[in-house]
């Protein structure tokens, strides 16, 4: 159970903007602790995320409300429909069963469900990470092929820059550079990490994939960043990523250089940090020893 302040960090929505939609549109209905303060659960946060992606599209908060209260969103799709959730967040498989048949839409609804479901952070850790490793995973068995797992990944990769561009630059921020090492080129979990760091309040200059160490050297040159985030998706990525933290640390000895994906922990250089494996708290954690 959250209180107002949480479940307003939770969904992006001001805690007057919340109790403006739960009293005017009854879009959720919040307990009470025995103290007597409104506590939402995770049902009501996630119908709160769902309205407030409705009303970003362009809805009206009414008939936001209305179709979050109706248990449908993206249009007509009921909530439950797109392939069947294995859990809260959906079907760790949906992406794997759309990849072959190239069709746009059924991905954008797959893709709306989803993150319809919870928070970003949420879903991001929840479902897109593991649903794309599911679809790795069926590349390497070979039951997707490369133009389908392509297919979805681009299609990923672009929902998820929308969501990065769509949100505005905190001015006096902590800056924080992220990108991949030279011949990485898997990005989506870098740019997820930059999008959530944008969204808890830091100045987040995302500089993509297969980044060579003297070009993440001079990515640093002018302002200094307050730190950097290196992806390490694969293991292959594992000795690009030793050499760009060894160029780093000779160019500017005092930067804090951090890692993320799957294979952070085998980088073990002086002065490289793992973030840890979940997105979301990372982000929160690195926000908060940034802003103190």
């Amino acid at each position: 159970m959250y209180t107002v302040k949480h479940a307003a960090a939770m969904t992006g929505i001001s805690p007057a903007t919340l109790r403006m939609w739960e009293r005017r549109y009854d879009v959720v209905v919040p307990g009470r602790s025995p103290s007597g303060y409104r506590v939402y659960d995770e049902a009501a946060v996630r119908r709160l995320s769902a309205m407030r992606a409705l009303v970003e599209a362009g809805w009206s908060p009414r008939l936001a409300a209305e179709q979050v209260k109706s248990g449908t969103t993206g249009g007509s799709t009921p909530t439950d429909s797109v392939d069947g959730p294995s859990g809260e967040l959906g079907d760790h498989e949906a992406l794997v069963r759309v990849a072959e048949g190239f069709d746009g839409a059924r991905l954008a609804a797959v893709l709306d469900e989803a993150f319809g479901r919870g928070t970003f952070e949420e879903v991001v850790d929840g479902w897109l990470m593991p649903a794309l490793h599911a679809l790795g995973d069926a590349w390497h068995r070979g039951t997707v092929s490369v133009a389908g797992e392509h297919f979805v990944s681009a299609t990923v990769n672009r929902r998820l820059a929308g969501v990065l561009d769509a949100l505005p630059v905190p001015s006096g921020a902590p800056r924080v550079i992220v990108g991949l090492a030279r011949g990485s080129r898997h990005e989506l979990g870098v740019l997820a990490f930059a999008a959530m760091l944008r969204r808890v309040g830091i100045d987040v200059v995302y500089v993509g994939g297969d980044l060579p160490p003297e070009s993440w050297v001079v990515a640093l040159n002018g302002d200094q960043p307050d730190a950097v985030v290196i992806g390490v998706p694969s293991s292959d990525d594992i000795a690009a990523v030793r050499d760009t933290v060894a160029s780093l640390r000779a160019a500017y000895p005092d930067i804090a250089v951090h890692l993320g994906g799957r294979h952070q922990d085998h980088v073990g250089v002086e002065g490289s940090r793992p973030l840890g494996h979940q997105l979301g708290p990372a982000a929160r954690d690195l926000a908060a020893q940034l802003i103190g």
